[in-house]
C-alpha cells in the first residue's frame, strides 16, 4: 500500500496532478479542494497523502492534501454505490468540515450539487454516514480538547459542554455554538445534541 507521495510537483490540473519521485511521475487523481491548495506550487517538493485502488483492467492513485480529506473520503466510499470516484466529486464540493455538517443535518440536497450524484446517492450518503459521523466529530472533539484547558460549560450538562467544544472543532465561534445550543435537551446524548445543533447553525 502507498501511503504517501513525496517529490516535486511536475503537473497540477484541476481533475489530476503528478508528481515526480527519484524520476518516476505518479498521476494522482484528486479533489478540486486539494487542487485548489498546491496549484501554485508547480516545481516545489510536495507530499500527498494517497489511497490506492486496484481492480482487474485498472489502478488508480488518488491524492490528498490533508488528512482529514482523506479520512472522509475512506468513509465516503463505504455507502453502497460509492465509488472513489463519486466521493473524490463530493469532496470536490464540500470539505470535510462542510460534508460533515451536511450529513448530521441530513442536507441531502447540499451533497446531491456534487457533479453525478444524485438525490438518491445523496440520501444513501446520509442515512449510512449520519451516526458514523456524528461518532467521528465527537472522537474529533475528545482529540483535540484532551491537553487544553477545561471549556465553559453551558449550565450544569457536560453533554452540551461536549457539544459546544465539537462545534467548534468544526470551525464554528464559541459564541454561535452557544447560541445554536440554547433550548436543546441537555440529557440527549451528544451525538444526538451535535446534529440538531448544526441544523440551527446551517439555516
Amino acid at each position: 500500500m502507498i501511503y504517501h507521495v513525496n517529490g516535486v510537483l511536475e503537473l497540477c490540473e484541476p481533475a489530476f496532478c503528478v508528481i515526480d519521485c527519484g524520476g518516476v511521475g505518479y498521476k494522482l487523481s484528486i479533489t478540486e479542494n486539494t487542487y485548489s491548495s498546491i496549484v501554485g506550487h508547480v516545481n516545489e517538493k510536495m507530499k500527498l497523502l494517497t489511497y490506492l485502488q486496484v481492480r482487474e483492467d485498472d489502478v488508480e492513485l488518488y491524492g490528498f492534501k490533508t488528512n482529514d480529506e482523506l479520512s472522509a473520503f475512506k468513509l465516503l466510499i463505504t455507502v453502497s454505490g460509492v465509488g472513489p470516484k463519486a466521493a473524490i466529486s463530493i469532496l470536490s464540493l464540500l470539505t470535510p468540515d462542510r460534508l460533515a455538517s451536511a450529513i448530521c443535518t441530513e442536507n441531502v440536497k447540499a451533497i446531491a450539487k456534487a457533479n453525478g450524484i444524485g438525490p438518491k446517492t445523496a440520501a444513501r450518503v446520509v442515512l449510512e454516514l449520519k451516526d458514523k459521523m456524528a461518532k467521528q466529530v465527537f472522537a474529533a472533539n475528545i482529540d483535540a480538547t484532551a491537553s487544553a484547558a477545561p471549556s465553559v460549560n453551558i449550565g450544569a450538562s457536560s453533554n452540551l459542554s461536549e457539544a459546544l467544544d465539537a462545534l467548534i472543532v468544526l470551525g464554528y465561534t464559541r459564541q454561535d455554538a452557544q447560541r445554536a445550543l440554547v433550548g436543546i435537551d441537555p440529557n440527549l446524548d451528544v451525538t444526538k445534541i451535535i446534529p440538531l445543533a448544526l441544523n440551527k447553525l446551517m439555516r
